[in-house]
């Protein structure tokens, strides 16, 4: 049984199944992450409908991080509905702990952000989310935690 991501969010919980496989580096630094307790209680500071749910910045207004860069894992996965990827600057390689999760908008991404994951439940729970860059009450992961289904 591969690993898995969970989120618990305000509507319920969402899984991400999780690229070891693609991008081995930067889910060793997810996980890092998540059994740090870096990401409970972070917002989602950027959600565009149609497009993509961005969280992972401890500062919560997309300019933070963990202050660690990770190399990027480029990939010919397709990016579409429920694929996470590793937010980034301009540099391909400054993605550090933020990500997104994609709404139907994303295809343009493949091969030019980290692909780590998939979501293979509670993509409801995404669309719920507080819309807006960023929302003007922002909602945010109450827990995360790394395991098996």
């Amino acid at each position: 049984d591969e690993k898995k991501m969970f989120l618990e969010l305000k509507d319920g919980i969402v899984e991400i199944e999780l690229f070891e496989d693609i991008a081995p580096n930067t889910v060793k630094r997810i996980t890092s992450l998540v059994k740090n307790k870096e990401y409970d209680g972070v917002v989602f500071h950027r959600v565009i409908e149609g497009f993509m749910a961005q969280t992972g910045d401890p500062d919560g207004n997309g300019t933070g991080g963990s202050g660690k860069n990770l190399k990027a894992e480029f990939s010919d996965y397709e990016y579409k509905y429920g694929t996470v990827g590793m937010a980034r600057s301009m540099s391909p390689d400054s993605g550090d702990s933020q990500f997104f999760i994609c709404f139907d908008g994303c295809g343009h991404l493949t091969g030019q952000y980290t692909v780590w994951g998939q979501v293979v439940s509670g993509m409801e729970v995404v669309e719920n989310l507080a819309v807006g860059e960023p929302p003007s009450n922002p909602d945010k992961m109450i827990s995360v935690r790394i395991g098996k289904k």
